[in-house]
C-alpha cells in the first residue's frame, strides 16, 4: 500500500504549512482507520491544529518511521511504534519523554494503562510511548463448527490448550474447502516469526543460550518449527507463505478456516457485526496453546512517541493525548459501535464501560489475563540474555528476524526442508551472537 495522505496536505515547507500541523505516522491497521475517521471531532475542540496522516502498510511503516528516528528526521511530529523500538530508541535519545507531558495534562491517568503494557513502553522510568491498543495472543474458534465435529473442550477457567491438542483438532476440522487452522507464514519478523516464536518458547527453544551462543538449530527449536510447518501443510491454509494478519483475518471473518491463532485485538474486526454479521456469537476464545512454558502468549502495543526531530512536539503531545484517553474509547464506542473499541491498553476500558464489558463478555477477560499476565522478562523456559517473547529486544533482530523469516517462509512453501532453513538462520544468529559476546 503507498502514502495515503488526508487533512491538510500541505507539505511543512511549502507556503500552505501551518505551524499547527501535526503529521502523524500511522499503521494501516483497523482501530487506526476508526482513529483518521473520528480526526474531525479533535479538530473541532483544537481549531486551528490540521492533522496530516500518513498511512502505511506495517512493514512499510516500520522502514520508514526508523530511518526517519534514525536520522533526526523531523517529517513527521507523531510516529507510531511498538514496545521493540520504544525502549530502544530512548536509550538511543530518538525519542522525547512524556512523563512531564502526561502529568500536566488533566484526567489524562499514565496508571490506568495495563502494568506489563506501561513497562514496557518505559525507560529508566520514564515512558517514551503511550499504548493505542495492545495485544496478546489467544486461540480463536468456531464454536459452531466444533460442536459439529464432536470436539468438547475443557470448560476449567484455567484451562491452556496445548499445542498437540490444537495439531489435533485442526485435522480434525480440515475439509475440502476449509482449513482447520490459520497460521501465518508470510516473511517480517512481525509476521510469520510473531506466532512461530511463542510455539518456539513453549516447545523450551530459544533464540540463543544465556552465554548469546545460537541456538536455532537445537532439538527444542527444530521440534517446535517442524510442528508448525507439518501443521499448516497438513491442516493450515492453502498458499500460507504470503498469509500474513489480514490474509488470516479474512479467512477466519469468511468462514474459511476453523481456528486462528494470532493477536487478541482481531476480535475489533471479527466481533463487529457490521464487518461480519454471520459470526455474532460463534466465535470461541482459548489462552494461547502451550507444550512446557505456562502463559505462552506475546505482549505487543502499537504506540505513539514523539520523534527528537518533530517540529511540532506539543501539538503532537496534544493528538496522542486524545487518541490515548479514556474519553477517546468512549468517542469509539459510541460513534463506531464498542466491539470497535482500541482493547488492550487501558485497565478502565474492562472495569468503566458497562458497554463494553457487555460486547467483550467472550473475549474482554481473556484480553485482559493474557496481557497481564505476559512474560517479556522471561520469555523462554530456559535463561537468555534478552527480553521479548514474539521478538528478541535488540536492534539487530529487524533484520535478522527478517532474514530468519525468509527461510522459514520458504520451508513452508516447500522449497526448502526446516533442517536447512535452520541451518541457515542459525549462521545468521551466530553473527549476531558473536557481537555481543565481543561486548
Amino acid at each position: 500500500m503507498g502514502l495515503t495522505f488526508t487533512a491538510g496536505c500541505s507539505g511543512a515547507g511549502s507556503l500552505g504549512a501551518s505551524e499547527n500541523e501535526v503529521t502523524i505516522a500511522l499503521v494501516s491497521n483497523s482501530q487506526m482507520t476508526d482513529a483518521q475517521e473520528l480526526s474531525s471531532e479533535f479538530e473541532k475542540d483544537n481549531p486551528g491544529t490540521k492533522l496530516k496522516f500518513v498511512s502505511l502498510s506495517e512493514n512499510q511503516a516500520r522502514a520508514k518511521i526508523t530511518m526517519s528516528a534514525a536520522m533526526g528526521g523531523s517529517e513527521f511530529d507523531v510516529s507510531m511504534i511498538s514496545n521493540f523500538e520504544t525502549p530502544q530508541w530512548a536509550k538511543d535519545g530518538w525519542l522525547l519523554p512524556l512523563n512531564d507531558y502526561a502529568n500536566n495534562t488533566p484526567g489524562y491517568d499514565m496508571n490506568d494503562f495495563i502494568p506489563s503494557l506501561r513497562e514496557s513502553l518505559s525507560y529508566e522510568g520514564n515512558m517514551y510511548s503511550v499504548p493505542f491498543y495492545g495485544e496478546s495472543s489467544f486461540l480463536m474458534y468456531r464454536k459452531d463448527l466444533f460442536e459439529q465435529a464432536g470436539i468438547q473442550i475443557n470448560q476449567d477457567p484455567n484451562y491452556q490448550p496445548t499445542w498437540q491438542e490444537v495439531g489435533q483438532w485442526a485435522k480434525t476440522l480440515k475439509t475440502n474447502d476449509r482449513a482447520g487452522i490459520c497460521l501465518r507464514g508470510k516473511p517480517g519478523w512481525g509476521e510469520v516469526l510473531a506466532p512461530l516464536d511463542t510455539v518456539i518458547n513453549t516447545f523450551g527453544g530459544r533464540w540463543f543460550d544465556d552465554q548469546w551462543n545460537a541456538q536455532l538449530n537445537s532439538p527444542q527449536v527444530k521440534e517446535a518449527v517442524n510442528f508448525y510447518v507439518n501443521t499448516i501443510k497438513e491442516s493450515g491454509e492453502l498458499g500460507a507463505s504470503s498469509t500474513g494478519f489480514q490474509e488470516c483475518a479474512n479467512l477466519f471473518g469468511q468462514g474459511q478456516t476453523a481456528m486462528w491463532y494470532d493477536a487478541t485485538s482481531a476480535v475489533s474486526t471479527l466481533e463487529d457485526p457490521k464487518t461480519y454479521p454471520d459470526l455474532v456469537g460463534k466465535i470461541g476464545y482459548l489462552p494461547a496453546p502451550i507444550v512446557e512454558k505456562p502463559n505462552s502468549g506475546w505482549l505487543y502495543t502499537w504506540a505513539l512517541g514523539i520523534p527528537k526531530g518533530a517540529k511540532n512536539p506539543d501539538g503532537a503531545w496534544k493528538f496522542i493525548s486524545w487518541m490515548t484517553s479514556k474519553d477517546y474509547m468512549k468517542l469509539v464506542g459510541e460513534k463506531l459501535g464498542w466491539e470497535r473499541v482500541p482493547p488492550g491498553s487501558r485497565t478502565s476500558t474492562y472495569t468503566e464501560l458497562p458497554e463494553y464489558e457487555a460486547v467483550s463478555k467472550s473475549y474482554g477477560p481473556l484480553t485482559l489475563k493474557s496481557i497481564t499476565n505476559a512474560t517479556p522478562d522471561k520469555p523462554t523456559v530456559q535463561p537468555v540474555p534478552y527480553t521479548g517473547v514474539q521478538f528478541v529486544g535488540i536492534p539487530e533482530f529487524q533484520d535478522l528476524g527478517t532474514r530468519v523469516s525468509q527461510q522459514i517462509s520458504a520451508a513452508i512453501a516447500g522449497q526448502i526442508s526446516v533442517d536447512a532453513a535452520l541451518d541457515q538462520a542459525q549462521q545468521y544468529a551466530e553473527v549476531v551472537g558473536k557481537t555481543y559476546q565481543e561486548k
